[in-house]
């Protein structure tokens, strides 16, 4: 018998043995187009270069829009093949417009990693897109637990700012750094949205939580031509992954509204932020095991005073219900039993809980009824101590909601303590994951606001506005003291204090003294002199700042935002990463698997027994590459692309990742088999 028929017995003896399930080859039937003059575009949802993780549930929908006619005939193809066929599931065909015709398939996943073509050809319209599918790495040690820090709107300016409020400074030096300064691993974000170049916390959020680009103001969507907010195409948040397919615990916790933006972005299905109703009942749809934050006026019948709801659903009897300890204040909360306790939700405000500034220096004129709120550390903490106790490990998601929610009126000593705040809650995680290692920290935020830090800010002199800000050599030192060490500056109003102004604001006063309370820099055009710490001030102009933009406050900036990681693969978030690939280094830290069945595996070979029955070895080389060697030839394989170089000759293969063993397609083996001298 020759070689070439000895290496084909050997391939069929070998896939024989190997072989998990049946095959499934699809075909690819001729499609005759009819002639006609149809003009018009075409919309697809998911977005060209759409990328996802293998199992990843979505919505698919093609819209013919502004069409002159109706198409004759219409093809809609994903890598040649018929997308009903390739998803197994019939259209939904509409008319949402006079004008427009949709196709609509709801709740379909790629199983295999690879590049997928998507074609639309409708009359003499036509469009083709890309798909990237991947798998996450599966080799090295996983992150078993992830916690997840934003600090909304926290620019690099902000945590500077924390750092010189919260450490302090000598000649120069700092006397010490805060949490997040202390991580192993540091990188950039870029934050833009799939409609404009400045983002809106919704999308951006909805980013790190789904892998995918958003419109603004839209939260686990693609943006569709109906006019209703709750239809639109939906793509899969890691929370519902996780408590779809990992038996993980999962928890969200916030000192925004749960409703808000980026809490919301955990399990929201919206195309308008503002449906916070709904997302109340999204909450309750998802449960995620741990839900800690402000905006207890839409879990609120509307019989009770303060409800913002039009019915009479009340999601604390139902969560109560559902097996949920309910807490709604800080006492409560630090009186948790967390080894009797599996599911929490606390809500400790009607809208946003107070700023930390305003909640430690019990500032009624502020807080009102809600003198009882508990600090973000001590939410991170007993969030950490009741999920911790799943076997399987955990995701929490941790927002410091009001670091953007002060920005934006230009408040910035509230915001960098809302900061400091954080960094004290990050501490708390860091110290979960010393003690029991496995455990992966990840702190970022959704986007950037314009604050800079000039200099300092000093009327020892006898000036003031403009005159009193000191740069360069009279900018000195600020004099902030933190004599308790409690990590806060004992006083904000120093004598020398920090000059910090902003590049994207209305015209408003900035007399340099802290606000009472939370302000409104400018009221119907104008500045508002309520900002002053003497409102009547005849020569209050000296403060005014003069803004390149209308409006009422600041707004947000373009600008990539800092990304620190720290523990079990932290070596993910290193360099410049769109906001989407956070999502994806998340779940490669955490060898995120979606598809994890035999009946996924299909007609495929194991790899590593195939090459050790060849007396082979594999050996992994980081970047998710694997260098096989065969007798005297070698092979690399990309466990991602599929890319692959055996005896020279590229080529693509599918590859498929199962609890931790790569498959590989009986032609892949049979082109192995060829490295045998």
């Amino acid at each position: 018998m020759n070689s070439k028929l000895m290496k084909t017995a050997s391939i069929l003896l070998l896939t024989g043995a190997l072989l998990l399930g049946s095959a499934v080859v699809p075909g690819t039937p001729e499609t005759v187009y009819a002639a006609d003059e149809t003009t018009g575009s075409i919309y697809i949802a998911p977005v060209d270069r759409a990328k996802f993780l293998a199992g990843a549930r979505f919505d698919f929908r093609v819209e013919l829009r502004d069409l002159t006619a109706k198409p004759n005939q219409v093809s809609i193809t994903i890598n040649g093949r018929p997308a009903e066929a390739f998803f197994g599931r019939s259209f939904v065909i509409t008319n949402t417009h006079e004008d427009s015709e949709e196709y609509t398939i709801r709740d379909v996943m790629f199983r295999s990693p690879g590049l997928y073509e998507v074609e639309v050809k409708a009359g003499e319209l036509q469009r083709k897109i890309q798909y990237e599918v991947i798998v996450a790495d599966q080799y090295g040690k996983k992150a078993k637990n992830v916690i997840f820090f934003n600090g909304d709107g926290m620019s690099h300016a902000v945590i500077t700012a924390a750092r010189i409020l919260s450490k302090g400074m000598t000649e120069g030096k700092y006397n010490g750094l805060l949490e997040m300064d202390m991580m192993e691993a540091r990188g950039v974000v870029t934050t833009s949205g799939l409609d404009s170049i400045a983002t809106d916390s919704a999308n951006s959020a909805s980013a790190y939580a789904t892998g995918h680009k958003g419109e603004m103001n839209a939260l686990g969507v693609y943006p569709d031509n109906t006019p209703d907010s709750l239809d639109n195409p939906r793509v899969e948040t890691i929370i519902e992954m996780l408590k779809r397919t990992s038996g993980k615990a999962t928890g969200i916790v916030s000192t925004a509204e749960l409703q808000d933006a980026s809490p919301a972005a955990g399990v929201a299905h919206t195309r308008r932020r503002g449906d916070k109703a709904e997302i109340a009942e999204m909450f309750y749809k998802v449960q995620p095991d741990v839900i800690l934050g402000g905006g207890s006026a839409y879990f609120l019948p509307q019989s009770v005073p303060g409800s913002s709801r039009k019915d009479d659903q009340d999601f604390f009897k139902l969560f109560e219900e559902a097996g949920y300890h309910i807490v709604e204040n800080r006492t409560q909360l630090l009186q948790v039993d967390a080894g009797k306790t599996d599911r929490l939700f606390g809500v400790f405000h009607l809208g946003n809980m107070d700023t930390y500034y305003d909640r430690s220096t019990n500032n009624t004129a502020v807080l009102g009824s809600f003198t009882d709120q508990p600090t973000l550390w001590e939410m991170t903490q007993t969030a950490i101590e009741v999920l911790s106790k799943n076997e399987e490990g955990f995701f929490l998601m941790v927002e410091a909601g009001s670091i953007d929610k002060q920005l934006h009126p230009l408040d910035w000593e509230r915001a960098v303590i809302e900061a400091i705040e954080m960094d004290k809650a990050i501490g708390v995680a860091k110290r979960f994951a010393e003690q029991y290692g496995d455990t992966l920290i990840v702190v970022t935020a959704d986007h950037a606001h314009s604050m800079s830090i000039t200099g300092t800010y000093w009327e020892g002199d006898g000036k003031s506005g403009k005159d009193a800000v000191r740069t360069y050599a009279e900018a000195g030192f600020p004099t902030y003291v933190d004599a308790d060490g409690d990590g806060f500056p004992d006083e904000l109003d120093v004598e020398r204090k920090l000059a910090v102004h902003f590049a994207n604001h209305p015209d408003y006063y900035e007399d340099y003294k802290m606000d009472p309370v939370p302000t409104t820099p400018n009221v119907n055009g104008e500045p508002n002199p309520a900002k002053l710490l003497n409102p009547d001030d005849p020569d209050r102009d000296r403060f005014l700042q003069i803004g390149p933009i209308n409006g009422s406050t600041g707004v947000h900036t373009v600008e990539d935002v800092p990304l620190m990681a720290h523990g079990t693969g932290s070596q993910y978030f290193i360099g410049v990463l769109d906001n989407t690939e956070v999502f994806f280094a998340i779940a490669h830290a955490m060898g995120l698997q979606l598809l994890d069945s035999e009946t996924e595996i299909g007609e495929l070979v194991q790899l590593r027994p195939f090459v050790e029955s060849l007396n082979g070895t594999i050996t992994y080389n980081g970047g998710n590459t694997v260098e096989l060697k065969i007798g005297l030839g070698t092979a690399r394989l990309n466990l991602t692309s599929g890319d692959a170089v055996v005896n020279g000759q590229s080529l693509n293969t599918d590859v498929k990742i199962m609890n931790q063993r790569t498959y590989v397609t009986p032609d892949f083996a049979a082109k192995l088999l060829e490295l045998l001298p």
